[in-house]
């Protein structure tokens, strides 16, 4: 397992949280459990199985949504 904080452009409304973190959330190799969107921070914090997903592939589900990542942080759990 890997852990990211992807640091976002400032959020904007608490239903930008949601959507965010539904779009994560429905990725393959994702710990759901392990998932937190910071409101105040634009941050997503998430623990996901690298064998099954990169962190290229959690960012453009963010991207995609429309939520520009300004840099992302990986480390080993």
């Amino acid at each position: 397992m890997q852990k990211a904080v992807i640091q976002l452009e400032t959020l904007s409304c608490p239903s930008c949280m949601q959507k965010i973190e539904n779009a994560v959330k429905g990725l393959n190799g994702v710990n759901h459990d392990s998932l937190k969107v910071l409101f105040n921070a634009s941050k997503v914090k998430v623990d996901f199985d690298s064998e099954t997903i990169t962190i290229n592939d959690i960012e453009k589900a963010i991207e995609d949504l429309g939520y520009p990542v300004v840099k992302s942080k990986v480390k080993s759990a």
